[in-house]
């Protein structure tokens, strides 16, 4: 995938020194050396997408432990891995400064986008139509894979607060949007594949005993 994109090879990035104490003043580094604030819009929106990245691996990781279910999830947790890079890459952007961008630089394009999309578009044409709203719920996998939505909503939302301070990225607010809709389109997936049900929001169930069937 990065080679088609012309993406710097990753063997040419060497980690020699994890603890520098640059950032114990509060300051952290961009990609083109600017010394900002860690609490910065910019610095919060790659690192929500970091945070994200991991929740993604975690995920991952239910459907290794999971071997009674890994025949009908494999194609998943390769697309969760893939989404994992495609993750690292948004990071890499979003921790650059435009004026900063190289032509080798990962970043998000549109053919992730248009992936998603076609991903989306699959699965919901073998699902049953909804009757109500869904709550994370029935399965490990289903609430890991809503945790990964909300954290890509909040992630969504700092880089539309970073995009109306600073130029970013078309494609990155657009690919964020993406994946939000796809972990729920996956989290609805992996119910039927798992052969449980989904928990549907019920208002008139105060003690928490919704509804657990779909149609």
């Amino acid at each position: 995938m990065a080679e088609d994109k012309g993406f710097a090879p990753p063997q040419r990035i060497a980690i020699h020194q994890v603890t520098t104490r640059t950032g114990d003043s509060g300051k952290t580094r961009l990609v083109g050396g600017q010394l900002v604030a860690k609490h910065s819009i910019r610095v919060e929106t790659y690192g929500t997408v970091d945070e994200l990245n991991a929740a993604v691996g975690a995920a991952g990781e239910i459907i290794r432990d999971a071997p009674q279910a890994r025949s009908g999830l494999s194609e998943l947790q390769t697309t969760l891995r893939r989404v994992q890079h495609e993750l690292f890459n948004l990071g890499s952007l979003l921790a650059t400064l435009p004026q900063d961008l190289g032509p080798r630089q990962p970043r998000i394009q549109q053919e992730d986008v248009e992936r998603l999309e076609a991903e989306i578009e699959r699965l919901t044409a073998i699902l049953a139509p909804l009757q109500s709203f869904v709550l994370p719920g029935g399965s490990r996998l289903n609430c890991a894979l809503h945790q990964c939505r909300t954290i890509c909503r909040r992630a969504e939302r700092r880089c539309c607060e970073l995009a109306e301070r600073e130029e970013v990225d078309r494609w990155a607010l657009i690919y964020l949007n993406r994946l939000s809709d796809a972990f729920f389109v996956w989290g609805r997936w992996v119910i039927q594949v798992e052969g449980r049900k989904e928990v549907l929001w019920d208002p008139n169930s105060p003690t928490g005993h919704g509804k657990r069937e779909t149609g």
